[in-house]
């Protein structure tokens, strides 16, 4: 009987998960804006954990000993090549920060064998999803893209092909190949999906992709609200605060027992009513367009 009740003991215990806890040091790309956003929100989400954030500095502090920590949140660019270039090699997890951006950085440093990443870029499925939903009457789409996004169109092609449409890629290498693609591209699309990529969509060239795509009545999609304000029909991004909720949970879940890098869970919705007015398009509301793509989610 004791041996018994000590393998069920044991058995539940084995079913229980690991407590993670410890010292997180937080290092910021920028203070306030999106950066000061993300962590009062990874603060306050984990606070009455067993996770205490140890330190805050930002990426363009001056070199100092790091304070001990037993984890690493890197947030953004600078912030990851700081926590990169840290002599005690922590775990890291890095976010509010593009797919290439990431790659490209663990390129410039010695690769950790404890790294994560929660990307910015939406899913492919998820960008297809809000095209059949924005425009359900077309089928051909547009896309520019450069050597730094050239090696993530696969699953966009097939993520489109699965959804029954069809994604049209024209190359931009160059800033003076950039308005030729644009234009042969939207003259054989409906609309134009943007992904994040610092080459193409620079702030000295947003205006002139901008106004050509008007020229041409097609709509922009972009990656961001500020895209969205600018002038893009739409936008599927995910906001600072959904990322800190995502890190937080994975922090409270896994600890340094990092996972492989993702996407966001979360997403947000951004249309600009003007520019859909402007072009005489009718795009659903933000609610159903989000009822439809979790719907399409829990289908999948």
């Amino acid at each position: 009987m004791r041996k018994l009740t000590t393998f069920a003991l044991f058995f539940l215990l084995s079913l229980v998960t690991p407590a993670w806890g410890g010292g997180l040091a937080l290092i910021l790309s920028e203070s306030g804006g999106a950066y000061g956003e993300f962590a009062g929100t990874l603060e306050e989400t984990l606070s009455g954990s067993s996770w205490n954030i140890v330190s805050t500095t930002l990426a363009d502090a001056p070199p100092s000993v790091p304070a001990p920590s037993d984890l690493v949140v890197a947030v953004g660019s600078e912030a990851l090549r700081k926590a990169l270039s840290r002599v005690d090699s922590p775990p890291i997890i890095a976010t509010l920060i593009p797919r290439q951006s990431y790659e490209r950085i663990l390129g410039e440093y010695r690769r950790p064998s404890r790294i994560t990443a929660i990307y910015l870029d939406q899913p492919a499925a998820r960008q297809a999803a809000f095209f059949r939903q924005l425009f359900p009457d077309q089928k051909r789409f547009g896309l520019l893209a450069s050597p730094e996004t050239r090696g993530q169109l696969g699953p966009y092609r097939q993520a489109f092909s699965n959804a029954g449409l069809v994604l049209d890629i024209e190359d931009a290498d160059t800033d003076k190949a950039l308005l030729p693609a644009l234009n042969a591209v939207l003259d054989r699309s409906a609309a134009l999906l943007a992904l994040p990529d610092n080459t193409i969509y620079r702030r000295n060239n947003i205006k002139a992709i901008l106004i050509t795509a008007f020229r041409h009545q097609r709509p922009i999609i972009g990656y961001s609200a500020a895209f969205v304000t600018a002038g893009a029909l739409a936008a599927l991004h995910t906001t600072p605060p959904q990322i800190a909720r995502q890190t937080a949970d994975l922090i409270i879940s896994n600890g340094t027992n990092l996972p492989p890098p993702s996407g966001p869970h979360l997403f947000a919705i951004a249309i600009n009513p003007n520019v859909a007015q402007a072009l005489g398009l009718k795009i659903p509301d933000e609610a159903a367009i989000r009822r439809a793509l979790l719907a399409d989610r829990e289908s999948r």
